[in-house]
């Protein structure tokens, strides 16, 4: 996958992500304002974090440098879900 589309990938996973922290606030009114903004900020921390390191990508270990932002990037998704979920 491409640095550009890997981006892409990831802004788009980030907006779902914070749209679902959204929805999952505005159906359950017992949530502590406070637990959406956390959840909320991860996401736009993980999302910043991401995509400046794409922009800075080591010389000479390209493949393994993309092969660890992807896990990353899941196993960040992955805790951010789980936090979602605990909202609703």
């Amino acid at each position: 996958m491409k640095r550009r589309e890997l981006k892409k990938t990831i802004n788009y996973l980030c907006g779902e992500l914070l749209a679902e922290c959204i929805a999952a606030a505005s159906y359950n009114k017992n949530v502590h304002e406070a637990d959406v903004e956390n959840v909320a900020k991860s996401i736009l921390l993980m999302q910043a974090d991401l995509v400046s390191r794409l922009s800075h990508v080591e010389p000479g270990s390209t493949r393994l440098f993309f092969t660890r932002i992807r896990e990353e990037m899941i196993e960040r998704t992955d805790e951010i879900v789980e936090r979602i979920k605990a909202l609703a």
